[in-house]
C-alpha cells in the first residue's frame, strides 16, 4: 500500500513538473539554467582526470573544448562562425571578445583556437571541479581588485605569449553585460598585446536577446553568429598608443555587433 501511494505521489509530482515546464516560462528558464550549470559541473568532473594525466598544460583546452561543444545542441542553439580565416595561422596573438553571460562559454568553445587560454577572474579558481579543470587547462587567473597583481599577471602572460606560442583570450569589458551593447573596454588586453608585440584579434558574439533574456526569464532555441574580425597589428606600438588602439578595436567590434543585431532581426 505504501509503495503504491509513493508511486502515485511521484507520478503526480512528475506530471505537475511537466505541466509547469510547459506552461510557466519562468519555471522553464530556471530549469534550463539549473541544468546548464549542473551539466557544466558534471563535465568538469569528467575532464579533471583526463586533464590531470598531462598536468597543467594548454593542450588540455582541447579536451575541455571537445567536452563542451555539444552543449549548444541540448538547447537548440545554432552557432555560425564567420571570418575564421582571420586567425593568424602561425603566430601568437591576443583575442578580445564581448562578454554577455555564462552562455559565452558555448561561443568560446565553438571558435577557440589551438593553444589559446582565457584570462579569468581569480574567484573561478575556487569553484571546486570547475576551478580545478580551468587550472589544468592553463587558464590565467587575475585578481581584478589588486592592481599590482593584475599588472604582474599581464606581464607574465606577455612573456608566455612571446616565448611559449600561447594565444590569450580576454573579455575587455571586464564583466558580463546584458545591455545589448558594449561597455567601455579596459586596457589590460591591449597593453598585453603591445608589450608582446602580437596582433589583436577581435571576436564579436551576436546578441543573445533573440532567444535569451535573464530579466524576462526567457531561454528558447535560437541562432548565434560568431564573427572573427581581421587582426590589428601592434608591431612598433608603445604604451602611449594603447588608448587609441583600445578605442579603435572597440569601435570595430561595436559596428560588427550592431550589424549582426540588425541582421538577426527583432527580439523574439
Amino acid at each position: 500500500m505504501e509503495v503504491a501511494v509513493g508511486t502515485a505521489a511521484l507520478a503526480l509530482a512528475l506530471l505537475l513538473l511537466r505541466v509547469l515546464y510547459g506552461r510557466c516560462g519562468s519555471f522553464r528558464f530556471f530549469c534550463k539554467m539549473g541544468f546548464y550549470n549542473g551539466w557544466i559541473l558534471l563535465l568538469a568532473l569528467v575532464a579533471v582526470p583526463l586533464c590531470a594525466l598531462r598536468g597543467r598544460d594548454v593542450h588540455n583546452m582541447r579536451i575541455i573544448r571537445g567536452l563542451l561543444q555539444h552543449v549548444k545542441h541540448l538547447y537548440g542553439i545554432q552557432m555560425n562562425v564567420r571570418g575564421a580565416q582571420n586567425f593568424p595561422p602561425r603566430q601568437p596573438y591576443v583575442v578580445v571578445s564581448n562578454h554577455q553571460s555564462s552562455l559565452d562559454l558555448m561561443g568560446m568553445m565553438e571558435v577557440l583556437p589551438d593553444r589559446c587560454v582565457p584570462i579569468a577572474k581569480r574567484e573561478l579558481l575556487y569553484m571546486g571541479a570547475v576551478g580545478l579543470v580551468c587550472w589544468l587547462g592553463g587558464i590565467i587567473f587575475i585578481d581584478r581588485k589588486r592592481t599590482s597583481d593584475a599588472i604582474s599577471v599581464m606581464a607574465e602572460a606577455a612573456r608566455a605569449v612571446r616565448t611559449q606560442d600561447v594565444r590569450v583570450w580576454v573579455f575587455p569589458e571586464g564583466t558580463r553585460n546584458h545591455s545589448g551593447s558594449m561597455l567601455p573596454f579596459k586596457r589590460g588586453a591591449f597593453h598585453l598585446a603591445v608589450q608582446a608585440q602580437v596582433p589583436v584579434v577581435p571576436i564579436v558574439i551576436s546578441s543573445y536577446r533573440h532567444f535569451y533574456c535573464k530579466s524576462e526569464r526567457r531561454f528558447n532555441p535560437g541562432r548565434c553568429v560568431i564573427q572573427v574580425l581581421p587582426p590589428l597589428p601592434t608591431e612598433g606600438l608603445g604604451p602611449e598608443d594603447v588608448p587609441a588602439l583600445t578605442e579603435r578595436v572597440r569601435a570595430a567590434m561595436l559596428e560588427a555587433f550592431e550589424g549582426l543585431e540588425s541582421e538577426l532581426g527583432p527580439t523574439a
